[in-house]
């Protein structure tokens, strides 16, 4: 799929994460954005927080409740990258740390409790050495709905092609309770321009509802990291 026409065809696809690999076969693609319907959570911005990066309150006075939009959406540790949509990026890096793997540490989280939505919890795995280079993705969610059922599902790329991606995020669309994404994440194409990746996708995104952007590519022979923010609140 064209990674930009298939976010323009969703108005509210809600939070969501690309991993890929850019066509020239130079870099490791990733890319993490958020949306909002109510006030609260579109009152936030991306910002810089050491290799990672933390979402905040854009105007801290109309923040009314911080649970589930106060969080760091990217860490680092080691050779890895772990994006994720929630404070799960933090169980994911202690359990690395703890010579876990990320899915004995996920193991231990389910859906978020914002009935009569639970969300989906989304997350990505990037593994980049001198000579390897590989992604995982991560969707722990209700069942239909029931939130007496939580399913987890992984998929891991083990050999990424280059100019292809995948794409997961958390709503299948608009609606009321918000319906989860289902399925496998969605093989995208991948530019080789961080500038293009970047605006590609915040233009994609719906007007209304888009919040913040991240991107990183990492260069695969030499390790060099460019990150970039965009943020609807300035």
């Amino acid at each position: 799929m064209d990674l930009f026409s298939e976010l323009k065809g969703n108005a509210y696809p809600g939070r969501g994460i690309v991993l890929g690999y850019t066509a020239d076969g130079r870099h490791a693609a990733i890319a993490y954005f958020i949306m909002g319907r109510s006030e609260n959570s579109r009152n936030r911005i991306f910002v810089t927080d050491g290799t990672g990066i933390r979402t905040e309150a854009f105007d801290p006075a109309k923040l009314t409740d911080p649970s589930l939009i106060i969080y760091a959406p990217v860490r680092t540790i080691g050779n890895y990258t772990v994006v994720t949509n929630g404070d799960q990026t933090d169980t994911i890096v202690a359990g690395l740390d703890a010579q876990m793997t990320w899915t004995e540490a996920l193991s231990t989280r389910e859906f978020e409790p914002d009935a009569p939505n639970f969300t989906p919890r989304i997350s990505g795995l990037v593994h980049v050495t001198a000579d390897h280079f590989d992604y995982q993705i991560s969707i722990i969610k209700s069942r239909g709905g029931d939130p007496s059922s939580c399913q987890r599902f992984t998929y891991a790329y083990a050999n990424p092609v280059a100019g292809e991606g995948h794409l997961i995020h958390t709503y299948a669309g608009d609606g009321n309770p918000l319906p989860s994404f289902t399925g496998e994440p969605k093989a995208v194409g991948i530019v080789d321009s961080q500038e293009e990746f970047t605006q590609g996708i915040w233009e994609a995104l719906n007007e209304d509802n888009k919040v913040s952007l991240f991107t990183r590519f990492i260069d695969l022979t030499t390790g060099e990291v460019t990150s970039q923010i965009v943020n609807k609140n300035k």
